[in-house]
């Protein structure tokens, strides 16, 4: 029987082999193209990056379009966005959304603080954000003045035009209490100097500042006083401090003053002392001292009564509080303005009844 010749079964898709070899350089070549192309948009993209980094870096450090000093405020809970718009609407960021999203890549919007800032010439998008985190916030000043009196120092607090006020009924008697300090006459009880507040700060706030102040200065003092002197708690030495304060402004004769007075505690004397006078008139004395004043008792009419006062007459400097704590060596007993802010001292009567001609009736 004959049998078909026997051939090799057919294999589907198979290409001979030299077939095969000559599409190799083709693919080799699609495949370098390819390759080629997307690393040129890589380096295109790549210097797009850089390129923007670049310009945005230098946008944030160019100075803002501000020509002089301005106030702006971050509102509680603003979007930093409506921030951005609202500085744009008032001539300070020339590209809001640049801004808003330069922050927000940053991860600085997210910090920013609430408040009042001040912008200046020279400004930067990149400053201006460092102080929004930081809360450098704009400050006022409010300055209470050695000398004063507590109505004078609430005076000021009410005419300042931030301060917050709290505090327009009430008056020197009552005062500490509605401040939740130890009840008593507020008087001297608030040390003078320049406090420096934020927005929103009130008098009260204010006022505590000052008292805390000096109850550190008197805690102070009292812990380095001389020795001998005739106090029986820090507030007589506040008070003699107070009368020294409105006797002279002239630093070299405050704590021969403060001898004068300490030296007449301790004789019995009485301190006779026109200022202490002058705070016991009150508001009806015009300037002119007078022989009738001297002769009105009152609770602080030193001509009248042996001893202190009963509380002080004036806030206190730090310096005037120094020379009540150390009073100078001497036994003067007596002293006259010389009319020029300095004051003759004399230990006797007579010396100082000449002084007095000299000084004063002349």
């Amino acid at each position: 029987m004959n049998r078909p010749y026997p051939t090799r079964p057919r294999r589907v898709g198979h290409r001979p082999a030299d077939r095969a070899s000559d599409d190799l350089p083709c693919r080799r070549q699609a495949d370098s193209g390819f390759i080629a192309g997307l690393l040129l948009v890589l380096l295109v993209s790549g210097l797009v990056v850089v390129a923007t980094y670049f310009y945005i870096q230098r946008w944030a450090q160019a100075p803002l379009p501000v020509a002089e000093q301005q106030l702006i405020e971050l509102a509680t809970g603003q979007a930093f966005s409506s921030f951005a718009a609202e500085l744009a609407d008032s001539g300070i960021i020339d590209q809001p959304e640049l801004w808003s999203w330069y922050a927000r890549v940053t991860g600085q919007a997210r910090q920013v603080q609430a408040g009042e800032y001040l912008v200046a010439p020279g400004e930067t998008p990149q400053s201006l954000l460092e102080r929004l985190r930081s809360g450098d916030v704009a400050t006022y000043q409010v300055q209470l003045i050695e000398g004063w009196t507590v109505r004078q120092a609430l005076g000021a607090l009410r005419a300042h035009p931030v301060v917050v006020h709290t505090l327009e009924s009430v008056d020197e008697n009552t005062l500490l209490s509605v401040l939740g300090l130890p009840p008593g006459h507020a008087e001297g009880m608030f040390f003078p100097d320049t406090y420096h507040f934020e927005k929103g700060a009130s008098d009260a706030d204010i006022l505590r500042r000052a008292y805390a102040k000096l109850q550190q200065e008197l805690a102070e003092g009292w812990e380095s006083r001389a020795a001998g002197l005739p106090y029986a708690s820090p507030y007589e030495a506040l008070i003699v401090g107070s009368l020294v304060e409105k006797e002279t402004g002239r630093d070299s004769d405050r704590e021969v003053i403060s001898q004068v007075f300490v030296t007449r505690l301790q004789k019995g004397m009485r301190l006779q002392t026109d200022p202490s006078v002058i705070y016991g008139v009150g508001e009806v004395f015009r300037g002119d001292l007078t022989r009738q004043h001297l002769r009105t008792d009152t609770p602080y009419n030193t001509y009248t009564r042996h001893g202190l006062p009963p509380s002080p007459i004036a806030l206190v400097s730090s310096r005037s509080l120094q020379a009540a704590f150390h009073p100078a060596e001497g036994e003067y007993l007596y002293f006259v303005s010389r009319g020029d802010g300095s004051s003759q001292f004399s230990v006797s009567l007579e010396d100082h009844n000449e002084a007095v001609r000299r000084y004063q009736l002349q």
